[in-house]
């Protein structure tokens, strides 16, 4: 019978939480899946101003100058703006692989840097 060694046991191998809990903001651009949200029906801003954008709203969260869910709240081309960026917890294999990759790399309270997936850039908070 296989029992699952303890993380101990294998040091070289990290422990993987199973699940995690992030918030994400997300900005489309012209290029995205599905370039419309609820904040607009047609997007045609460039990847690159996307980017731009995104970055501002990462410096201003990092500077303390907005919080990343009013920020969300307010910008975000995902409907979990609603929430402000809450996606709740998720497992490996339900987040396409770019932001599942960066999301587990995250410890608690970690904000990632841009991340490009088909749905748009997004910058990650974790919070569980």
């Amino acid at each position: 019978m296989y029992t699952k060694k303890s993380q101990w046991e294998r040091p070289e191998a990290p422990a993987d939480p199973g699940e995690v809990r992030c918030s994400h903001l997300l900005v489309k651009h012209a290029e995205s899946r599905r370039p419309s949200s609820w904040r607009e029906e047609n997007i045609t801003r460039s990847k690159e101003e996307a980017m731009e954008l995104l970055k501002g709203y990462r410096k201003q969260i990092v500077a303390n100058d907005a919080s990343f869910a009013d920020l969300a709240a307010k910008y975000s081309d995902c409907s979990s703006a609603k929430r402000g960026g809450d996606l709740g917890m998720f497992g490996r294999g339900q987040m396409q692989a770019p932001f599942e990759e960066e999301a587990f790399k995250l410890k608690v309270g970690q904000l990632s840097r841009p991340v490009e997936t088909d749905s748009g850039v997004h910058i990650i908070l974790r919070t569980a």
